[in-house]
């Protein structure tokens, strides 16, 4: 729901506030509807991206008995671990930069050009490295603007704290409460729980810096780690032979 090609609901169509409509607790609810819908549930490799990655693995945990192969891409154990990589990220931008981002934040202007054109040169380094920008990325950061009522509910909003760099976050709230603060998910004390054959993605300019996501490593008992070498947070669009060789190797591994 909300996303890309599927279902766009108002806000002024819910019956209840957005917050309380589109939890993760409803992507869970998706997902589970996909895997009946199309009668893979007792035998299904999924992979997570980004956010995806989160909600995967909150699935994940719950052992469910069909699922064969995990892959997490690019996706923090905990928002606290994310959010200190990216105020250092954001702190090695150049110094105008920088100060046109916590200026227009300031002033409440992160909907003007000028903070637009701030924001690419940390997408440039941290969320994709191709140049032009892929047509698919850039795509999908244009629905954002033209209809982004899921992505404003979930993630973080650029408000929230003037220290954080806006956007590509894949900060939500837990998925049994509507609405606490996004730095409070943490999956951590969990992630014992999966027992999926697990391969575990980031890229070395990533967002999601080693330190997030390495606590998956330690604790899935059936755990690869594979970082690339010339990515950042988009490896499937930065190197894609590559990003595609790994996965299908791993999920082809006897």
């Amino acid at each position: 729901l909300g996303c890309g090609r599927s279902t766009h609901l108002a806000p002024a169509s819910l019956p209840v506030p957005a917050a309380e409509f589109f939890t993760p607790a409803l992507f869970l609810s998706e997902l589970d509807n996909l895997l009946s819908y199309f009668t893979i549930r007792d035998n299904y490799s999924l992979l997570g991206q980004s956010w995806g990655g989160m909600l995967a693995a909150e699935h994940a945990v719950g052992q469910p008995t069909g699922l064969k192969n995990l892959i997490i891409a690019n996706s923090p154990a905990d928002m606290g671990s994310w959010m200190a990589a990216a105020e250092r990220l954001r702190g090695q931008l150049p110094e105008d930069v920088q100060e046109v981002l916590g200026r227009c934040e300031r002033e409440s202007k992160e909907d003007s050009e000028e903070y637009e054109t701030a924001m690419m040169a940390f997408y440039e380094r941290h969320v994709c490295r191709v140049k032009p920008m892929p047509a698919e990325l850039a795509e999908s950061l244009q629905a954002l603007k033209e209809e982004g009522t899921v992505y404003a509910t979930i993630h973080v909003q650029t408000s929230t704290n003037p220290n954080q760099i806006p956007l590509i976050y894949p900060g939500t709230a837990l998925p049994n409460s509507p609405s606490p603060e996004p730095s409070t998910w943490d999956i951590r004390p969990e992630i014992h729980k999966i027992k999926a054959p697990t391969l575990l993605l980031n890229g070395k300019y990533d967002e999601a810096q080693d330190e997030v996501v390495e606590p998956y490593f330690w604790a899935i008992d059936k755990v690869k780690w594979y970082r690339f070498a010339e990515s950042s947070h988009t490896p499937q669009l930065e190197e894609r032979e590559e990003f595609v060789s790994v996965v299908a190797g791993f999920l082809l591994a006897p």
